[in-house]
């Protein structure tokens, strides 16, 4: 009887640790998937930024002009 029950937690425990690798690969794959994400919204972040800066120059320049004119 003491045996079964031990044998019945060893397979519990076992399950469990299962889970747990199984949760773990989980969570890596989403933190893997989540730095990917980032990276793109950084580089989307970044083109705006030079854009705006672009277009700051830009309507600087035309002001300019129209002060001139």
């Amino acid at each position: 009887a003491a045996t079964a029950e031990i044998s019945t937690h060893a397979q519990g425990a076992v399950a469990g640790a299962e889970d747990t690798s199984s949760n773990i690969s989980g969570v890596s794959r989403a933190a893997e998937e989540t730095r990917g994400t980032a990276a793109e919204v950084l580089e989307a972040s970044s083109a705006l930024s030079r854009q705006a800066e672009v277009l700051r120059t830009e309507v600087a320049r035309f002001l300019a002009d129209i002060r001139a004119a």
